[in-house]
């Protein structure tokens, strides 16, 4: 088979990381990055999960309380910007 070269970017703390967990696998980089292409050939995709960013506890508590803000019905609802900004004088 014949070989050819990939060149890729990283930051320096990333390639750095990597490399001291593939050492301790036994493994190169070169080496790390072939099992990872062939795995993606196998799998016919990235073979690990993609998921979006979980929000952090301060977003996920901002948005716990504007759900419970829109099922009180006692918390008064603005259908216009112009309503907001009386309300807000």
């Amino acid at each position: 088979m014949e070989s050819t070269n990939l060149n890729i970017r990283t930051d320096k703390e990333v390639k750095a990381a990597a490399e001291r967990i593939f050492a301790e696998l036994g493994l190169n980089m070169t080496t790390a990055v072939n099992l990872f292409l062939r795995q993606a050939i196998r799998e016919n995709g990235i073979p690990f999960s993609l998921k979006l960013d979980v929000p952090n506890d301060t977003t996920a508590s901002a948005i716990e309380e504007g759900r419970r803000l829109a099922r009180d019905g006692s918390v008064r609802g603005y259908t216009d910007m112009e309503a907001l900004k009386a309300a807000l004088r």
